[in-house]
């Protein structure tokens, strides 16, 4: 008979909690679910993804109009080329490598990125990374140079909307690694956490990007 009580308590239990969470129309209801939502989010979905793909950094906001290309979405990609084709010469960087590239078309300010391990004897040129560079944020860029130094392998990058190198990613350990961006899974909706941050910027690095 206990056995019986405990578990009809327990149903009683999850039939207002359930009721609670989605058919209450009330403030408090529409608060509750608000919260467990955020709880399971940052709590339970947030930690399993960051276990299935090895890396704490799962989804990347961008940030920065560093790796823009004019056109965004519909971005023409030799249209593109054309006006950064000498930057990539001075790298030994042709167009037909340049199209084989993950993310050929790069990104804009408020798309949110798919992440993964950045495994070092596996990452080549042209993948997109991010990196740690005692800067406020990580940063995503997209390499230009793997070479060997004292048994590790260092990386370069640069920003595909950038006409040169930062002086922090000339030679990138590592142990600086957060992860490898391998698609972009949502165009502009990083936005809606952006518009609360973007306001504190200079006034150079605010609003919507535009081609360097």
């Amino acid at each position: 008979n206990m056995s019986l009580k405990k578990r009809g308590n327990a149903k009683n239990f999850f039939r207002k909690f359930w009721n609670l969470l989605w058919k209450d129309d009330s403030f408090k209801g529409w608060l509750f679910s608000i919260i467990f939502i955020f709880v399971v989010i940052k709590f339970i979905f947030f930690p399993l993804l960051s276990l299935a793909t090895g890396t704490q950094l799962p989804l990347v906001i961008v940030e920065s109009c560093s790796m823009y290309h004019n056109g965004a979405v519909l971005s023409n990609f030799n249209a593109w080329w054309l006006s950064h084709e000498d930057k990539y010469a001075k790298m030994n960087i042709t167009k037909e490598e340049y199209e084989e590239f993950d993310l050929k078309n790069g990104f804009n300010k408020g798309d949110i990125l798919f992440v993964v391990k950045a495994k070092p004897e596996k990452i080549k040129v042209g993948d997109v990374i991010i990196f740690n560079a005692n800067q406020k944020n990580p940063i995503i860029h997209r390499i230009i140079e793997v070479k060997g130094k004292n048994g590790e392998r260092i990386f370069s990058t640069i920003g595909d909307n950038n006409n040169g190198q930062l002086s922090f990613e000339t030679e990138i350990n590592e142990n600086t690694l957060e992860g490898k961006a391998i698609v972009k899974i949502a165009p502009y909706l990083g936005w809606v956490k952006l518009v609360f941050f973007d306001w504190q910027k200079p006034e150079s690095e605010r609003g919507f990007c535009r081609e360097n």
